[in-house]
């Protein structure tokens, strides 16, 4: 049997899991990566996507729209700035979440003269369009 880590998600609403995981798939900013046991420690953003757990009783989903994950030898600490479990999400939670990021984009582009913020919200509000898409919702 693999070995087993720590697997730690929390967002600002409620606490989502605390379990043992052999690996844990994170939407990293930089691109999708998998961490499992003895990981180098490693501190990374994460973009709007599905984080998946596996652990000996199955596959756990979330949907995450950011935050950061801490990675260590050890265990895996995500603190996501919103997470729902794949099996609660509904077109009406990713409706707000699209309408969220809509609104971050044209607040941006109005008052930021700085490209790469608005650039930033641009691809927020795809990554969430696209997220839709995989979910089928």
């Amino acid at each position: 049997m693999a070995d087993l880590m720590q697997f730690d998600l929390v967002s600002p609403e409620r606490r989502l899991a605390s379990l043992e995981a052999s690996a844990v798939q994170i939407p990293g900013a930089d691109g999708d990566m998998t961490a499992m046991a003895d990981h180098a420690p490693t501190i990374t953003t994460l973009r709007p996507g599905i984080l998946k757990a596996e652990t000996p009783q199955g596959a756990s989903e979330y949907v995450v729209t950011g935050g950061f994950a801490e990675i260590s030898a050890g265990g895996i600490t995500v603190l996501a700035e919103k997470a729902i479990p794949v099996d609660e999400m509904t077109r009406d939670h990713l409706d707000e979440l699209v309408a969220g990021a809509r609104a971050a984009h044209e607040q941006a582009k109005k008052g930021e003269t700085d490209q790469s913020f608005v650039d930033e919200a641009a691809k927020l509000l795809a990554d969430m369009e696209a997220l839709g898409d995989h979910m089928s919702l």
